[in-house]
């Protein structure tokens, strides 16, 4: 009698893949993601949950990170934005903001992030997100208190980058050092609300969170391009950084630092499990150093638009791939990919 042949089939645990990485372990080298923007589904708890799901499903990316409209933070606190306008790029324009003068820091209180419809649908979302992708890893974007603050006075996030349709009365530094006492209470109920929004996406389902995994916390341009000097950073930005991510507990915490001369180092004994900041522009380090967490980078986001060039993308894969080869790393684009990106760039980054 001839005997038989069972068949066993490898099935991957994602999810588990990215913890593992995130701990410096794991029988993976390396994990593939991207991100963008979903400018149409944005104000919409249901379309904006589906646009991400097709994304990741569309493209199997490894592990999700949920990009909501940038508006939203300052929404929270009383601006204002035109959600039918995004110009040619991925903010809506801003009509109304409620810092004019220091003296409107006073205006900045705490809220409740499951009672404020714009912090409330993006935990309806998320929780849309977690139910369809059990299977990834979701971390859940969330900008620092300093970042916020200079979004509801109508400030730049980047240095030398306006933010769409402001025109603010006031500059950064007449802002935050006129009146400290009065910029230190604002950011501490800014502090005050992430963390209860942090600690709620992160609570399960069944406890009323969204289940996630973690945060992706994004420092945006706040370490950049001179914008701060480290003191500064140190005085403004670093203690309610500190409070948001240990709010984060046990979770994964992903922390992202945009643009050229981003200052990973200033990071390098933050509480974190992964690093972000992009290798290609001016000023930054390889993604060969570390900074005691496992980095995260991969091509200039930028590159993955509509009519970019396809072999500078495909080599900046490559040598990403190769400078991490043997270390774990996160593969991903440098930033936010263009709302528009090419079908055949993006193919090269999922097939790297």
């Amino acid at each position: 009698m001839r005997g038989t042949r069972k068949a066993f089939i490898m099935t991957r645990d994602r999810r588990q893949e990215f913890h593992d990485l995130a701990r410096g372990e794991g029988t993976v080298p390396y994990l593939t993601s991207a991100w963008q923007h979903f400018v149409g589904n944005e104000y919409d708890v249901e379309l904006q949950a589906q646009a991400h799901i097709d994304f990741v499903r569309k493209w199997d990316w490894d592990f999700v990170k949920i990009n909501p409209r940038s508006a939203y933070y300052a929404e929270g606190f009383g601006a204002r934005f035109d959600p039918d306008d995004y110009g040619t790029g991925r903010s809506p324009r801003l009509l109304d903001y409620p810092v004019n003068t220091p003296g409107d820091l006073a205006g900045i209180v705490a809220v409740d992030p499951t009672a404020s419809k714009p912090f409330a649908d993006q935990i309806a979302s998320a929780r849309l997100i977690r139910k369809d992708l059990g299977d990834r890893a979701i971390l859940e974007t969330v900008f620092s208190p300093l970042t916020v603050l200079l979004f509801v006075a109508g400030l730049p996030r980047i240095n030398g980058k306006p933010l769409y349709g402001a025109a603010p009365k006031l500059d950064k530094d007449t802002l935050l050092f006129t009146d400290k006492e009065a910029t230190f209470k604002a950011l501490d109920a800014i502090t005050e609300t992430l963390v209860a929004y942090v600690k709620t996406v992160l609570e399960p389902v069944e406890q009323g969170g969204a289940g996630l995994d973690g945060v992706f916390y994004a420092e945006t341009g706040m370490a950049s391009r001179g914008y701060f000097t480290h003191e500064q950073f140190k005085e403004l930005a670093r203690p309610y950084d500190e409070r948001v991510l240990a709010a984060v507990g046990d979770h994964v915490k992903l922390l992202h630092t945009c643009r050229d001369h981003a200052n990973p180092d200033w990071f390098a004994d933050y509480p974190i499990d992964f690093l972000q900041w992009d290798q290609y522009v001016p000023g930054n380090p390889p993604i060969s150093d570390d900074f005691n967490a496992v980095p995260v980078g991969g091509p200039d986001a930028s590159l993955i638009g509509e009519g970019t060039d396809e072999t500078k993308l495909a080599d900046e894969i490559q040598e990403t791939v190769k400078a991490r080869e043997g270390k774990p790393f996160l593969l991903a684009p440098s930033c936010t990919v263009p709302p528009k990106p090419d079908d055949a760039h993006l193919r090269l980054l999922r097939e790297a």
